[in-house]
């Protein structure tokens, strides 16, 4: 049996030749992909700005440990590309290379100030 971790993923990327069907539904709903909306859930999570530059997709993905961070970082980008392309109703947005930072919350050390 392996054991199961959960890591947190953030996938960054750039916006790029968006049609302007897409770039509309992203200012459109623009309000809920603020910064005030960054979670990290299994379906990913959405931030972006009005200048529809950059973006960036929070993930949690549980996976065995054996697998490590590589495996979780492939599995986020997976997503976000997935995500990405059905975006607005299936108007999908254009998009470069992705970039991801992984962090394991179960190796993860927690520095606790004394009393």
């Amino acid at each position: 049996m392996t054991t199961q971790h959960t890591y947190r993923v953030i996938v960054r990327g750039t916006f790029e030749q968006l049609m302007d069907e897409a770039r509309a539904r992203l200012l459109d709903e623009l309000a809920d992909h603020g910064l005030s909306q960054m979670r990290f859930t299994p379906e990913g999570s959405l931030t972006y700005d009005r200048s529809l530059k950059h973006f960036s997709y929070r993930f949690e993905i549980v996976s065995d440990s054996a697998d490590g961070e590589e495996m979780a970082a492939a599995l986020a980008e997976e997503r976000a590309e997935a995500a990405l392309r059905a975006l607005g109703g299936g108007v999908g947005a254009g998009f470069g290379e992705l970039r991801s930072t992984v962090t394991d919350m179960d190796t993860m050390k927690i520095n606790r100030k004394g009393r």
